[in-house]
């Protein structure tokens, strides 16, 4: 039989505020309380002293199962019609095995309460003997009842568990128990009907078996500084390598150009066109179409020209690598569109600067990659 309960209000404490995982578990506990039994006479006459004993362990912060042994004492009423004195005493052992729910893990938003309510059930024997009373005020019955009896026991309950520190808690159990008996009517039943004994019990549980948690070491806030200023610096370092190629390669062009000008009936001529992208793109617009035809034309005009295409991105969004990406995509877009026109590939040198190199200084015009066409 599935065990239920029902949900009481639980204090929270934060898993991450204890220094272990609070499942999975094991955990051992004693009881002592009253036990009752249920029928016609008075109550008072039929409360005893009960004690228990039980194993478990919880898989789950919701699930788990126990091995439960609760005796020995018990009163009953015996069936004997007209019988002056029909109370009277046993004992007994019970042994059942209880499904564990955890309400307030269920449904709550921790995975560890200080406070916890369980709903327990489960099914077992139950075990009687030594009925001497029984026997002593119903010498001329005897045949009716046996000495010893076996029940099915079928338990539905509830607890509530306090955690005081990591491996000990105390509870407050209530539960009910019907006995349906194997074989003759069990002396604890009332008249034809199956038995029902209800236990209240206080007790103390021992857990144990918690594993360690693993614990993530906190990066310092210096370390965090260290790295950004060396990524920082790493940068830097890049963009200042970058100018310097671009500072070299303009010198380069400005001596070419004095050259050629110091040569008679020879002049070098330049011709440099910005093709402009959209952020996160290397798709050529049609807005830069005619730049585009006009670079061709030029090339065409002038066979022995060759070009560098260099590529671009803006370093106020993305990362280095997704920008180095868009930019070698975007001067390989340009090349490309060259090579179909007719250009002869040989005649072209496609580089990419990424965002280390900002030829505007604003972020929109740095979408770009360059042509520079060289000839005679």
């Amino acid at each position: 039989m599935t065990t239920f309960g029902y949900a009481a209000t639980a204090t929270a404490q934060s898993a991450s505020k204890i220094d272990y995982e609070p499942y999975p578990y094991v955990f051992v506990g004693l009881q002592g309380g009253a036990q009752t039994t249920f029928t016609k006479l008075n109550q008072d006459k039929y409360f005893t002293p009960t004690g228990s004993f039980s194993i478990g362990a919880f898989f789950t912060p919701t699930f788990g199962v126990r091995l439960h042994t609760n005796g020995i004492w018990n009163k009953a009423r015996m069936q004997a019609p007209g019988q002056a004195d029909p109370k009277y005493k046993y004992k007994y052992f019970t042994t059942d095995l209880d499904l564990l729910l955890n309400l307030s893990t269920m449904f709550g938003s921790e995975e560890y309460y200080r406070m916890n309510v369980y709903l327990i059930g489960g099914a077992g024997i139950n075990y009687t003997w030594a009925k001497d009373d029984l026997s002593a005020k119903s010498k001329s019955q005897t045949d009716l009842w046996e000495d010893k009896n076996t029940s099915l026991n079928a338990r539905l309950g509830a607890m509530l568990d306090y955690n005081l520190s990591k491996h000990w808690s105390v509870n407050l159990e209530a539960n009910a128990n019907m006995l349906a008996p194997l074989g003759k009517r069990d002396n604890s039943q009332f008249q034809s009907r199956n038995g029902w004994q209800l236990t209240a019990q206080l007790g103390l549980a021992y857990k144990f078996g918690f594993s360690k948690k693993v614990k993530t070491a906190p990066i310092a806030v210096g370390a965090i500084e260290e790295y950004n200023d060396d990524q920082n610096a790493a940068a830097a370092h890049a963009r200042m390598l970058a100018e310097q190629a671009a500072r070299k390669k303009a010198e380069e062009a400005a001596r070419a150009a004095a050259e050629a000008a110091a040569k008679p009936g020879r002049a070098l001529v330049i011709c440099q066109k910005d093709i402009f992208f959209s952020i996160g793109s290397a798709v050529i617009r049609d807005s830069e179409a005619q730049k585009m035809q006009e670079m061709i034309s030029w090339l065409q005009e002038h066979p022995e020209a060759l070009a560098t295409i260099s590529g671009h991105a803006d370093a106020g969004t993305g990362n280095p690598t997704v920008n180095a990406r868009h930019a070698k995509n975007r001067a390989e877009a340009v090349a490309k569109a060259l090579v179909d026109a007719g250009i002869d590939s040989a005649r072209l040198t496609v580089e990419s600067l990424g965002d280390t190199v900002m030829p505007y200084g604003d972020n929109e015009q740095s979408r770009v990659a360059i042509i520079v066409a060289k000839g005679e």
